[in-house]
């Protein structure tokens, strides 16, 4: 899952709303460097992100991809899953999407110790609403060049984008199958981590 997703299955509360992004932010052992909650948090985003990868659906997801594509597979599910999330927002969540949108920028903006990364990218994250623009497919043309410039082999994730409007009606239903066991997952983590 991408940061739409972990940011709506975190749980609303500033602490959990900050964890959930931080688990893609913050790397080893949790050691006491952010408050609980908030590591509370990380844990629940690791503990999803291991949920999703190892779930049949998404080995399923995966396959429909050509081989040559199959290694960054999970990258383009997992945008293609926040841009299904966004589009389908309503039948997920009770809060508009653009109210919850501007609660998590607000919420950035209004921690002044974000993990280095992440404090970088907050102000335009916010600033050209990176989460509420994913209900536009054409967005994941942007963030898969911006991936693909972070990357050692940027060249592996050229064409994907056609790719992705190909397979969109099977990964579309892939979504609708997957995402509310893992809401039913992450509800459940809740209370353990």
């Amino acid at each position: 899952m991408n940061y739409l997703a972990h940011l709506h299955l975190g749980g609303s509360q500033p602490a959990q709303l900050l964890g959930s992004l931080y688990g893609d932010f913050v790397k080893g052992p949790l050691d006491g460097r952010w408050p609980a909650d908030i590591e509370s948090a990380i844990r629940l985003h690791r503990r999803i992100d291991a949920f999703t990868d190892g779930h049949p659906l998404i080995l399923q997801a995966k396959q429909r991809f050509p081989v040559e594509r199959r290694r960054v597979a999970g990258i383009l599910l997992d945008v293609f899953f926040d841009h299904c999330l966004a589009r389908d927002w309503e039948h997920y969540a009770p809060l508009p999407l653009e109210a919850f949108t501007r609660r998590v920028y607000q919420v950035l903006d209004a921690e002044p110790r974000l993990p280095d990364r992440l404090a970088l990218i907050a102000p335009r994250m916010a600033a050209q609403d990176w989460l509420g623009s994913y209900r536009e497919f054409e967005t994941l043309e942007r963030v898969i060049q911006g991936m693909a410039s972070r990357l050692s082999r940027p060249g592996v994730l050229a064409g994907a984008m056609a790719e992705l409007d190909a397979l969109y009606p099977d990964l579309h239903r892939d979504f609708q199958a997957f995402y509310p066991e893992l809401q039913r997952f992450a509800e459940g983590q809740q209370g353990l981590v």
